[in-house]
Parts: C-alpha cells; structure tokens; sequence
C-alpha cells in the first residue's frame, strides 16, 4: 500500500528550524529581534532564492543575495529537526511492506537538504517536489507524479498524510486518497473534505497506518 507524506511540519519541525534559524541569522550581522521577526514572517510559508534578494533590500545588508540564499539552505537545514518517533514509524511501515513517498511543496534544494540533514531520505522510495514537479500540492498532478515516484499508479490508491487542510487533506481526496490530518492541537473547521483521521502527530497518523496491516 502507498503512503505519501508531507514533509514540513508534518514530519519535521520546519517552524522551530525556521526561527532557531532566523535568530543565530541575524544576530551573526548585529541586528535586532525585530530583524529576525521580519524574516520568520518573509519565509513563513516557503522560501525560494527571490525573498533574499527582499530581506537584503529591506534589512540594509550588503551580501549577495544568492550567498545568502546559500546559506539559508546549508543552515535551515542543519537546524530542523524530526519529530519523535518518526524514524521509528516510518521503519516499522517500511517492515510491513508499505511504499513510502514524499510529496512536497517548496524549493527542491532546500527540501532534498532537509531531508538528508534530518537522515529521512533513505525511507522514502520516491521523493517528489513540486519545484522539480512542475505542480503544486493540492494540483492531482503532484499526487500523480508522487505515486509514480514509489512505483505505484495514483488510481491504486493509498493514503496522503499531511498537516495542511487545503493542500495535504483536499488535494488528496481529489486525488482520490484517503488523508490523514496532522493536527495538533487543531480541530477540523476547513470545508467538505474532511480528513479519514485525524492525528496529533505522523507518529499518531503512522500507527493508524501500521494497523490497518497489521
């Protein structure tokens, strides 16, 4: 059976990397807290090489915008983290005989850096960005091109395991997946495609996994 997972903030703490990033980021120039507020806020979301060309702008600073880009990548990276137990699960789903992929939105460098940084990426059968894609989560062609990638047809089905109601929750029940909400400590108020499950953690959403064969 094919599970698909997302990657930030479903499996790794994308937020804790992101701000533990943005603070050593601006305290290495001399800047103030509201400096790094700034840059948590520009790469929120996603980054891509373009939001450094607008923080050098906007914070003064006199680097080149691709080193800086650069050393976004290198240093997001090394400050993310997993979320307990994910190794663990995705291990034990593996065992069983599950097809593991990653489906992801955001820049291809980065997510690759994160996952090999994090010692995720051997899990996985096939790792699937939407840069490199061409398609974005919720679009079906990510989900299509994510299945291809683990050797599996989309229209086999599986499941989709994702903390984003539009992206990761919609986008794979479009699809034709069954979806398993991260939440938190969240509780569902995002329109008709509702989540099959809904888990506090992937670690929660990996062992509803882990049971439907076991």
């Amino acid at each position: 059976m094919l599970a698909l997972f997302d990657l930030d903030n479903t499996l790794i703490d994308r937020q804790g990397g992101l701000d533990a990033w943005a603070g050593a980021f601006t305290r290495s120039r001399g800047l103030p807290e509201a400096a790094a507020e700034l840059v948590r806020a520009r790469l929120r979301a996603r980054a891509y090489p373009g939001d450094f060309r607008y923080l050098r702008d906007e914070l003064g600073l006199g680097d080149d915008a691709d080193e800086l880009w650069r050393e976004y990548v290198d240093g997001v990276a090394r400050s993310v983290r997993c979320f307990p137990g994910v190794p663990e699960g995705l291990t034990t789903l593996r065992a069983m005989g599950w097809r593991l992929g990653i489906a992801t939105n955001g820049a291809a460098v980065v997510q690759r850096a994160k996952l090999h940084a994090t010692g995720l990426a051997p899990f996985f059968d096939g790792v699937t960005i939407s840069e490199a894609a061409g398609a974005r989560k919720p679009e079906r062609a990510l989900f299509d091109a994510a299945a291809a990638a683990c050797g599996v047809p989309l229209t086999a089905g599986g499941w989709m395991v994702g903390d984003n109601p539009a992206t990761d929750v919609a986008g794979a029940r479009a699809a034709g997946l069954r979806a398993a909400w991260v939440a938190g400590a969240r509780e569902w108020t995002d329109g008709p495609h509702k989540p099959d499950v809904v888990a506090s953690s992937a670690v929660e959403a990996i062992e509803v996994l882990r049971k439907l064969t076991s």
